[in-house]
């Protein structure tokens, strides 16, 4: 397969345009148009990485964080970074790079950090991108209305507000129709006037699974040619956000939430900024990465407590002062997107017949050991 077609199914999860301005995401090193056979995810390219795709004749690197953040002034094979650029190239290897829209991709790095807090009642933290939304509506016949609801549904045929899930609207009618000759319909019989009990059904689809959806209706409809129409809602988005907010099954202290962070994440250390270890804790905003910025929105939430990386000196005093406790476990606990690529991309390589092998980088690229 190419590189490409991987990439055209990650870019329908986690589109570009929801990444922030400036991030230099997408394609970092080689072509999309490259054969692919074993991708290897991870959250960072650094040379032990690569030299680790080498050995396990890996063709395509996906990561989190770009290679590429800053541009090369020179291709001096004496700098450590551009000797790895250039063992890239020469071992034929294609790297590609998801961040910010990684980041605030439904069902992506937040979300994967938040279930692992095992957090209910998730809500977005910080707003980004505000996607198109679309009402479908499709006429089915009675009988199977049920079965193309849940089908559609399934494949992402709704817009969740607050508790509820497969939110559609649906009117009962009558259909009246004469078959011409030639035809082959499901119900009925060439030339002959038939009435049948007809359903409309309605739902709202966000941008990124109108495709899908579409499909799915093609694929699940039980006329010859499904009967629908599809309007953009000018006064509805679908708004992504970046973090998430949510709550603990159970109210705990601080310190003990500072404990059970480590153990989630499996880190031997981190920094806790609050005045309080033993204040309550049960509300809890999320941020993977360098989120020491958003603190204000995470205390808007109504968090008790926000968990983010690379908490700057200054910002840690500008927390305290705001009483807004914060725990900084560092940036690797992103690296939670190695297993979940992982098994996102062999999911969709059994569904597409891809043949491609895919396997976790296993080397830790964490810089910091906590003594």
């Amino acid at each position: 397969m190419k590189a490409s077609q991987l990439i055209n199914q990650f870019e329908k999860f986690a589109p570009k345009k929801l990444a922030m301005q400036h991030d230099p995401i997408g394609l970092q090193i080689g072509s999309l148009n490259q054969d692919i056979h074993k991708v290897m995810t991870t959250l960072d390219v650094r040379p032990e990485v690569v030299e680790e795709a080498i050995k396990n004749d890996v063709d395509f690197i996906f990561a989190h964080h770009p290679v590429m953040f800053h541009p090369a002034h020179n291709l001096d094979l004496s700098d450590p970074q551009n000797a790895m650029y250039a063992n890239i190239i020469s071992h034929h290897i294609t790297v590609y790079a998801a961040h910010t829209n990684l980041d605030s991709a439904d069902g992506g790095m937040n979300d994967w950090l938040a279930a692992a807090l095992n957090l209910k009642n998730i809500a977005g933290l910080v707003p980004e991108y505000e996607g198109s939304v679309f009402r479908l509506t499709v006429q089915v016949p009675k009988v199977y209305a049920t079965a193309v609801r849940m089908s559609l549904v399934d494949a992402g045929a709704e817009v969740s507000e607050n508790q509820y899930t497969g939110y559609t609207y649906e009117i009962d009618g009558t259909v009246f129709y004469v078959p011409k000759s030639g035809a082959d319909p499901t119900i009925g019989v060439a030339g002959e006037p038939r009435e049948i009990e007809d359903s409309r059904l309605e739902f709202e689809v966000p941008e990124k699974n109108l495709d899908h959806v579409l499909k799915t209706l093609a694929d699940v409809h039980p006329l010859e040619k499904p009967l629908y129409n599809i309007i953009r809602l000018e006064d509805k988005k679908h708004q992504y956000t970046m973090g998430r907010v949510g709550e603990l099954p159970d109210e705990m202290t601080l310190s003990t939430f500072a404990n059970y962070c480590k153990q989630v994440f499996n880190v031997s250390g981190l920094r806790v900024i609050a005045s309080d270890l033993n204040r309550p804790i049960k509300r809890v905003a999320i941020l993977g990465g360098d989120g020491g910025k958003f603190y204000k929105l995470a205390q808007q939430a109504g968090a008790d407590v926000y968990v983010t990386g690379d908490v700057y000196y200054h910002t840690g005093h500008d927390m305290l002062a705001a009483d807004m406790p914060v725990i900084d476990p560092g940036h690797h606990i992103e690296s939670i997107c190695i297993p979940k690529l992982a098994t996102m991309f062999a999911k969709w390589s059994s569904e597409n017949n891809w043949h491609l092998s895919v396997i976790e980088s296993k080397i830790n690229t964490d810089p910091f050991t906590f003594m």
